[in-house]
């Protein structure tokens, strides 16, 4: 994406990651994912009442997460989940629970999109972290404690729904961040890279 890619172990590459909290055009487009994210996760589709439910709220958070990197993409989940709750709960009651594995999102999709091309088979690797560790391990704990029909419930359903929602969601980020690379979206317009 940028000039230099960075390990993920080393020093430089934090220090970049942190850097981006004092980019103004970073800092701009992190409150617009934000609003995307929220408007798409207010129109969820539900498949089996409010527990199982598809959103299509991953395509900002990962675009965004792709151009600022781990540290803002965390920033970003926690708003993006306390603001959509405050949107559209639709009765459900707050459970920080979920800000917390939304930050988890936004950790995940950073540290393995930041500064990298969005190849296929890292947004496969992407997608099995967010949909099998975050939505299906640590969601169906909060689901279980908050709805109480116990966690192998929730992790059956949501392990099903995951399952089937993964080839959708792969295909769909994969236009997204390919269509996002080629027209310069991080370099040219956010972080402003001149072309050689």
């Amino acid at each position: 994406m940028q000039e230099q890619t960075l390990s993920v172990f080393s020093a430089a590459y934090w220090r970049a990651a942190r850097a981006e909290f004092r980019n103004v055009r970073v800092l701009a487009f992190s409150g617009l994912v934000c609003a995307m994210a929220i408007v798409l996760k207010a129109m969820p589709i539900y498949l089996l009442g409010p527990s199982l439910k598809i959103q299509f709220s991953f395509l900002a958070i990962s675009l965004g997460c792709m151009c600022y990197g781990p540290l803002v993409g965390m920033m970003t989940g926690a708003v993006i989940d306390s603001v959509g709750f405050l949107l559209s709960s639709y009765g459900e009651p707050y459970f920080p629970g979920f800000m917390v594995t939304a930050m988890l999102s936004g950790l995940i999709y950073g540290v393995l999109l930041y500064r990298r091309k969005p190849t296929l088979l890292r947004i496969i690797v992407v997608r099995i972290l967010i949909n099998y560790g975050s939505n299906v391990l640590l969601g169906s704990v909060w689901k279980a404690m908050l709805y109480g029909k116990g966690y192998l419930y929730y992790a059956t359903s949501g392990l099903v729904k995951n399952t089937i929602m993964l080839p959708i969601e792969v295909f769909v980020m994969w236009l997204v961040l390919g269509a996002a690379v080629r027209y310069g979206l991080d370099r040219k317009y956010i972080h402003g890279v001149r072309a050689r």
